[in-house]
C-alpha cells in the first residue's frame, strides 16, 4: 500500500455508508480525503474525526446532480493540496419497482445521480488529470445489472451505463489515466431507506440484516485498486457476501 500515502482522493456520496468508509480507511494509509456529499453537519463530523485520528481531510457541500458542483469540489483539492490522485464517484440511489408502475421521478433520479452524476464528475475530473498526465477514475456500481431481475430495471440500467462509459474511456485513454468499476453486492448502508416500493424495501432489509458485509470491504477494494503500479490498471472487482446468491 505505499502507493496510498499523500494521494489525494475526492470522494462523492461521502457523508455516509460506503463512502464514509473509502474516507476513513484511505485517510489511515495518508492519502488527503475532500469529502463531497449533501448532508453539511455529517460531513463536518466525519472531517473531524479523520483529523482526530492524525488524517487530512476537508470538505465541500455538494450535489451530484449540479456539474458545477463537482467542478468546485475537484477545484478545491487542487487549491487545497496541489494536485488531484483519485476521483471516487460513490453518490448513488435506488428507486426500485415494476417499470409499468411508471415512476418516472425515480427514473429521473437514479438517471441524475447514478449516470449523469458519475458522468460530472469524471468531466470535472478529467482535464486536470490531463495536466498532470495521470490520474485515476475509481467508479461505485453495483452487482445489479450483472444479473437482470425484476423490479431492478431501470436502476440497473443506470449501473450498466456506467460500466459501459467505463469500458469506453478505457479504451480512449493513453494509459495515463486509469478507470475502475467496483460492484458490490450486499453492504450495511442506508441503501435501501429511499425505496419507495414496500416489498422490495422489506427484502432490501432482510438481506442486510442476514447476510450484508462490511463497508470496509469497499473501502479496501478502493485501496487495492489505486495502489497499483501507474502500469497496472484493475478494471473491474465484484464484491459480494460469499452467501449472497
Amino acid at each position: 500500500m505505499q502507493n496510498i500515502k499523500g494521494k489525494v482522493a475526492v470522494i462523492t456520496g461521502a457523508s455516509s455508508g460506503m463512502g464514509k468508509a473509502i474516507a476513513i480507511e484511505l485517510a489511515k494509509k495518508g492519502a488527503k480525503v475532500v469529502l463531497g456529499a449533501r448532508r453539511r453537519e455529517l460531513l463536518q463530523q466525519l472531517v473531524e474525526e479523520i483529523k482526530s485520528e492524525g488524517g487530512d481531510a476537508t470538505f465541500a457541500q455538494i450535489d451530484v446532480k449540479n456539474k458545477t458542483d463537482l467542478v468546485r469540489l475537484v477545484n478545491k483539492a487542487v487549491e487545497q493540496y496541489g494536485k488531484l490522485d483519485v476521483i471516487v464517484n460513490n453518490a448513488g440511489v435506488s428507486q426500485l419497482s415494476r417499470i409499468d408502475e411508471l415512476d418516472v421521478d425515480g427514473w429521473e433520479e437514479m438517471i441524475d445521480i447514478n449516470l449523469k452524476g458519475v458522468l460530472y464528475g469524471m468531466a470535472a475530473a478529467i482535464p486536470i488529470f490531463k495536466r498532470q498526465k495521470s490520474g485515476h477514475i475509481i467508479n461505485i456500481i453495483s452487482t445489479s445489472g450483472i444479473k437482470i431481475v425484476q423490479l431492478q430495471g431501470v436502476y440497473a440500467g443506470t449501473k450498466n451505463a456506467v460500466r459501459t462509459i467505463a469500458e469506453a474511456f478505457r479504451q480512449e485513454s493513453d494509459g495515463t489515466i486509469r478507470i475502475t468499476g467496483i460492484s458490490p453486492g450486499f453492504v450495511k448502508t442506508d441503501f435501501a431507506d429511499n425505496i419507495k416500493n414496500e416489498e422490495m424495501k422489506t427484502a432490501i432489509q432482510k438481506g442486510m440484516e442476514e447476510i450484508a458485509i462490511n463497508p470496509t470491504a469497499i473501502a479496501n477494494a478502493v485501496i487495492y485498486a489505486i495502489s497499483q503500479p501507474k502500469d497496472v490498471e484493475i478494471g473491474d472487482i465484484v464484491i459480494r457476501p460469499s452467501k449472497q446468491n
